[in-house]
């Protein structure tokens, strides 16, 4: 068959012929090999830029579809932090300039609609002239952005605006601007959050973007997908947006009234407070001094004068920053003083090294090591009782129980109330403070007396409030948390934060004896300003003087709660260098707990003392015009007495202030010292 076949193409073809065939052939083949690795190269080279041409080519519309970033609320569901649906304004010059015809009255329309200057618009077009996206103004509302979509949509009196159109996009928005700006935190560009619950739980706050797809099918046609966005799931924050609000209010009270006491300048280093629930971790409001503009978060001209500013370096602008940001509650570390003396007695109560039935002598100073080290009262408080001890703040007794409890279980027990441990809640920033407590090893005979009172040694106001709380609630502590529930966008709720009970730490018995004490000093020692009407109402005062000693520098502070029996609710209040001449007076803090605790427990609805009738004036204190103690020291001497005058022992059996003149900074001067506006009297 083969022999006919090349028989009959030697006949068919003569062989001139048959040589221009396998020329042609041989030409053909090779275009065919040259075409190949042409299209090959180009695939490689510039394969990816050819795809989107062509993609570009086909494809109608696409856009991105933002999710919604979850709302963060308060326990009632009060919105503290929420996403608002905004629009960006997108300009596609390539469309815009296809014909002559679109660029006026759609640069006339942009500069009604949104407020666009029509020199920075031709700007945009001469200098992107083939961009299909340009973003003229972000962020445009609702009611702006109809106005535009109504303008667009009336084709028969605008037929030409072409080539705007509008993204939707969200911005995240506080109510409440400045109110629990530590808790709630802020974000930045691109949904990050940072501090507070934004930081904790950016990724649960957090959705996933939708898309938008339209393109031309084989016929032309129109053809649309869209993938639909997920939008973040809902923060039920722990936060009592009433109880938050009155806290905040008297922390800059406080802080406004003493911005001129003694010096120019502010109220205070920082004043803090934390509202806890002893019998679950749940923290109903914690707040600092200075706070800040969550909707302006680097905003600093409200703390720093325009010059100031001026002469700041990048550097020093982020590190103040920083510096307000910081979460004084969690992250700052500082001596407790004597809110630290319950903690002592119920570690000997619980070693066996106090019974309860015990009495200690104070003269006023006990030799230490190679240190005198004082007591509040420097001619000595006498024989004392354990509640008279804790009543009377005194440090003597205090080192005295510490002697007995020892190095090694105090150092414990340290740990075992949580200090030096990190308190587990759901914020960021929690500091362990693991280095700043010291280890029986390394504890000395005065450094033993002095932590039996409260120096010597480092605290965050979170570890002690979580500790204090399982010393009244029956000795069961409790994770600190500012968050309960998890919720989707339909309100449905997905997550319970339940309360977690980490461990016990003391037994129902000694936290009923610690209990006691403490009643005792808001009854009768240095908290009786908080001794409010109708309320049992205990807890301690504390004064730590900072290093270096000697500089005249104090932390305050007073810890309560009520009601007695069976503790709903905890109060603690720092102040950190208040701003006067004489800054070791806790009073400042017991009269700042009292203020918030007249205003909450109300509204909490805290159990009052049985018969109890609220008046017109509710929940005011059992004896407003007494005044605390001598304030709490430690080893060194107070410029002046610190002692304060109660009804009466001025002269007159109606005011303390007889023979004494109101000046215009609210104290009373006379010729042997002045009163503050808390009523403590100071000699000159």
């Amino acid at each position: 068959m083969i022999r006919k076949v090349k028989s009959y193409l030697i006949k068919k073809f003569p062989k001139f012929m048959q040589k221009k065939l396998v020329l042609l052939y041989g030409v053909i083949i090779l275009a065919f090999v040259v075409l190949v690795g042409r299209v090959t190269y180009i695939n490689a080279s510039s394969g990816d830029e050819y795809t989107r041409v062509v993609l570009e080519q086909q494809q109608y519309d696409s856009q991105t579809i933002p999710y919604k970033r979850g709302d963060i609320t308060d326990r009632n569901g009060t919105k503290l932090a929420t996403s608002e649906r905004v629009y960006n304004v997108i300009l596609d010059v390539k469309a815009l300039k296809s014909d002559d015809a679109y660029e006026s009255p759609t640069i006339a329309a942009l500069v009604d609609c949104f407020d666009l200057k029509e020199s920075d618009i031709q700007k945009v077009i001469e200098d992107n002239p083939d961009s299909r996206y340009q973003i003229l103004k972000k962020g445009v509302e609702y009611a702006t952005a109809q106005k535009f979509e109504k303008l667009t949509a009336d084709t028969e009196n605008n037929p030409d605006i072409k080539g705007v159109w509008l993204e939707e996009d969200y911005v995240r928005k506080y109510p409440y601007n400045t109110l629990a700006s530590d808790v709630i935190g802020f974000t930045s560009d691109g949904n990050v959050g940072n501090n507070g619950i934004e930081g904790y739980y950016n990724s649960t706050l957090n959705g996933s973007d939708g898309r938008r797809y339209g393109y031309l099918d084989s016929d032309s046609t129109v053809e649309r997908t869209v993938k639909e966005p997920t939008n973040g799931d809902t923060v039920v924050s722990t936060i009592d947006l009433q109880v938050q609000s009155i806290v905040e209010k008297h922390i800059l009270a406080f802080n406004e009234e003493h911005k001129n006491y003694a010096y120019d300048g502010e109220g205070s280093k920082n004043t803090a407070v934390i509202v806890m629930n002893p019998q679950n971790g749940e923290i109903i409001a914690e707040a600092s001094y200075p706070n800040y503009d969550l909707n302006n978060p680097r905003d600093l001209s409200g703390y720093y004068t325009e010059e100031e500013l001026k002469a700041m370096s990048d550097d020093d602008k982020l590190e103040a920053l920083n510096s307000l940001w910081k979460n004084f509650c969690i992250s700052d570390t500082y001596e407790p003083g004597s809110t630290i003396k319950p903690f002592t007695v119920a570690t000997a109560l619980e070693t066996g090294a106090l019974k309860g039935d015990e009495t200690f002598y104070c003269g006023g100073m006990l030799h230490v090591g190679d240190h005198d080290i004082h007591c509040i009262n420097r001619e000595g408080h006498g024989t004392q009782t354990i509640k008279e001890a804790v009543q009377n703040s005194c440090n003597v007794a205090l080192m005295q129980i510490g002697a007995l409890i020892g190095k090694d279980n105090l150092s414990k027990y340290q740990h075992v109330f949580g200090f030096g441990e990190l308190t587990g809640i759901d914020l960021p920033g929690d500091a362990s403070t693991e280095g700043l407590l010291y280890t029986p090893e390394n504890m000395d005979d005065a450094s033993l007396a002095t932590n039996s009172f409260g120096q010597n040694f480092n605290v965050t106001m979170t570890q002690l409030v979580s500790g204090f709380c399982s010393l009244i609630n029956g000795g069961d502590y409790y994770e600190p948390h500012v968050v309960k529930q998890i919720q989707n966008e339909n309100g449905n709720v997905i997550e319970t934060k339940n309360p977690v009970l980490v461990k016990r730490t003391v037994s129902q018995e000694t936290s009923t004896m610690v209990k006691d004490y403490m009643r005792g000093v808001v009854e009768n020692g240095s908290g009786k300003k908080a001794n409010l009407e109708g309320y049992e109402v205990g807890g301690k005062t504390g004064t730590a003087e900072k290093l270096p000693r000697d500089n005249g520098k104090y932390l305050v502070s007073f810890i309560g709660y009520a009601p007695q029996e069976n503790p709903e609710v905890v109060v603690y209040v720092v102040i950190d260098e208040v701003n006067d001449y004489d800054q070791a007076q806790s009073s400042y803090a017991v009269q700042m707990a009292a203020d918030i605790m007249k205003e909450i427990f109300p509204y909490l609805g805290i159990t009052t003392v049985e018969g109890y009738e609220p008046t017109t004036d509710d929940a005011s204190t059992a004896d407003s015009t007494s005044t605390d103690t001598a304030a709490e020291s430690t080893t060194t001497d107070s410029t002046s007495t610190g002692t304060a005058y109660t009804n009466g022992t001025s002269g007159s059996s109606d005011s303390p202030y007889e023979g004494y003149e109101l000046a215009s900074d609210g104290y009373y001067y006379g010729n042997d010292g002045y009163y503050d506006k808390y009523g403590n009297f100071y000699t000159y």
